[in-house]
């Protein structure tokens, strides 16, 4: 046997040992042998360049360094699914399913805490990995996908193909990479579901690698076009094409059989390797899917039964505050770790001093927590019966724990703000929100990296991001900094000049100023000028924005050094006016509309954009003050609840022909 055919054999010998291990968990060969048939592998590939092949064994364990992720469109959305949060609901959903297409069987299934994925394979070999995003456009991911060993790298099938699912982290692999973050001093991952999204996002795939991650295969799109009419047939094809489908499905057609399994399931849940949050039900006949098709976010054939929040007791060891971006100030719980709903947890949020008080939360307290969403850990209550007479009750500092400025309570709220814009707990948290997408969206320039650039003295301030360009040598002189991503920085801060002022104004982090309340100031006030100037009294006659408000911003423009750092802005070139789109007289000027459905002729976005020019105000909730209701198809709630209330409603076709009058 040649060398040649040798490497071969190795990759179909390797790929089989490591389905029997990762997949069907019935390993054939001991580690030892699996380990000599790779270190086999290695050295012959390394004789045999020519020979590369980026999906042979030897490449899981990561090494390609991306600049960044590229975006992919979805060739069908990857959408969320529904929520239900009591059998109640539940029971509800089933009985308008049927009524809607008669009795049916249902897949039920655990509800898997990770990271949706898209694996997309041509020819039999996997080609790519994409991220839901925004569930229309996600990120290739491919490299760090590629590391989970479970996942196939080629399957007996030659056509394109796609399959979706949840990429998660192992509970036991969270665990160990929460020993590693404690033992670096660094901050602790809060879930695995979030542990696993970091780990996806990593930009060497070698950490990703180092991070165990596995996956679950639930979904074919398109399942007809491969001759199946059931969920379920589609989900054993898939696991005869070597992917990883979850043992815990089951079918039943009967609502109570349902509720027991998922008693069943909730029963096990911390006793399985992974984290699950609930269980999703499906439609098993994929033409009854077809009949119930989709709303604009949901299909309408798969529901999610959410858990209730589970909970624990332990000790509430100590208080320790933190210091977001806007100087506000959180109080958090140390807790002694306890397991909840899957994961250990040392830390809570308490939110602010009002509820340390009106639930008289002391140190040294046995204390009830649970996750609310099972996401966020929080104390629920106290155990008073278990004092002992050690614990007493906590007093709130008076000056902020990073800085030592005096920390400031503002009327009508129940938090505190340290207003040090110098304090060296805001700077990096507040670049980064500056730069973040839905304010001055300067791509690679994310918390890590302005953390990076604020160690090395370059970044103390958002002005300083625009004489960035100014440190090509010794940006270029870190690691992992090549002069692509440079040249991509340097044009993303570039092109943020040019935006319009309500990104600017919500990222400079205003207190109490979000996406909205810029929107809303920027449109009034036409220019940063204008803003700046503008009364107590002014800020209040404006729509959306109450005395709370009014007063944060009159504050924010009061203080010298924000004056100053405009002046900076104006002077790197950043745009301080309102980019406005000129408004035409139309029937729909000055009135309230809301949209709903799905429009075959316009985007929501498209649509939201064109009534917004013709003078319109889009609001997302139906009320008494809605003008016009516009439906598309499958058309829900609002449409039923604007005709309960004798709103105007309006077809597509009267919209279109509407619009095309204006």
């Amino acid at each position: 046997m040649s060398e040649q055919e040798r490497i071969q054999e190795l990759r179909q010998l390797l790929n089989r040992y490591g389905y029997e291990y990762y997949v069907l968990d019935q390993p054939t060969v001991d580690d030892a042998e699996y380990d000599r048939l790779m270190q086999e592998l290695i050295r012959l590939e390394d004789r045999h360049p020519e020979l590369f092949d980026p999906l042979s064994p030897t490449q899981r364990v990561g090494g390609a360094v991306l600049e960044g992720f590229e975006k992919v469109a979805h060739a069908r959305p990857m959408l969320s699914m529904g929520d239900v949060f009591s059998y109640d609901e539940l029971r509800a959903w089933c009985q308008g399913i049927e009524n809607a297409v008669g009795h049916v069987r249902y897949s039920v299934e655990n509800k898997i805490d990770g990271l949706a994925m898209s694996l997309q394979y041509a020819g039999g070999r996997f080609v790519r990995a994409v991220t839901r995003g925004d569930g229309d456009v996600g990120e290739d991911v491919t490299e760090n996908v590629k590391t989970i060993r479970s996942i196939p790298l080629e399957i007996p099938y030659d056509g394109d193909f796609e399959v979706r699912g949840e990429v998660y982290m192992p509970v036991a692999s969270f665990e160990r990479l929460n020993e590693k973050q404690m033992a670096a001093g660094k901050p602790l991952f809060a879930n695995p579901r979030n542990a696993a999204a970091g780990s996806i996002r990593q930009l060497d795939s070698k950490i990703a690698a180092s991070r165990n991650l596995d996956a679950f295969w639930y979904y074919v799109p398109d399942a007809e076009h491969y001759g199946f009419k059931t969920h379920g047939e589609a989900l054993t094809w898939i696991a005869k094409l070597g992917f990883r489908t979850n043992p815990n499905n089951r079918m039943y057609d009967d609502v109570d059989d349902i509720i027991a399994w998922i008693d069943e399931m909730a029963e096990k849940r911390d006793s399985l390797p992974y984290a699950i949050d609930g269980m999703v039900l499906k439609v098993d006949d994929l033409e009854l899917e077809e009949q119930l098709g989709y709303t604009v976010k949901t299909p309408k054939w798969e529901i999610a039964y959410k858990f209730p929040a589970e909970q624990a007791e332990t000790t509430l060891e100590n208080i320790i505050l933190t210091v977001g971006r806007t100087g506000k100030i959180t109080p958090n719980a140390v807790l002694t770790p306890v397991r909840l709903a899957g994961t250990q947890v040392a830390a809570a949020t308490l939110h602010n001093e009002d509820m340390i008080k009106d639930k008289d939360i002391r140190i040294g307290d046995r204390v009830i927590v649970h996750k609310a969403g099972d996401i966020i850990p929080e104390v629920v209550r106290p155990v008073p019966e278990k004092r002992d007479g050690s614990q007493v009750p906590y007093v709130f500092p008076a000056v902020c724990p990073v800085c030592g400025s005096p920390l400031h309570r503002f009327e009508d709220e129940a938090a505190h703000y340290c207003l040090n814009t110098d304090c060296p707990a805001r700077v990096v948290t507040s670049i980064a929100h500056f730069a973040s997408r839905n304010a001055m969206d300067i791509e690679g320039l994310g918390e890590k990296r302005v953390e990076q650039f604020h160690r090395q003295g370059w970044l103390n301030s958002v002005d300083e991001i625009y004489h960035l360009k100014d440190r090509k040598d010794e940006i270029l002189s870190l690691e992992k900094f090549g002069a692509k991503s440079y040249d991509n920085l340097v044009r993303a801060i570039e092109n943020s000049k040019e935006n319009s002022l309500e990104r600017l104004l919500f990222g400079l982090g205003i207190r109490q100023v979000g996406e909205k309340a810029a929107d809303v100031l920027a449109h009034t006030f036409d220019t940063m000028d204008n803003l700046m100037a503008a009364t107590y009294d002014d800020l209040c006659a404006v729509p959306d924005v109450g005395a709370i408000t009014a007063e944060a911003i009159a504050l924010f423009f009061h203080d010298e050094k924000n004056r100053e750092l405009i002046e900076h802005l104006k002077e790197a070139g950043v745009n301080m006016t309102c980019h406005k789109t000129e408004v035409k007289e139309s029937m729909f000027t000055g009135k309230t509309c809301v949209l709903t459905g799905t429009l075959s002729q316009y985007s929501r976005k498209e649509a939201e954009a064109i009534l917004t020019g013709l003078g319109a105000n889009v609001t997302g909730s139906v009320s008494k003050k809605t003008d016009y209701v516009i439906y598309g198809a499958e058309a829900g709630s609002k449409l039923t609840k604007a005709q309960e209330l004798g709103v105007t409603t309006m077809t597509e076709e009267e919209f279109l022909n509407a619009i095309r009058q204006a």
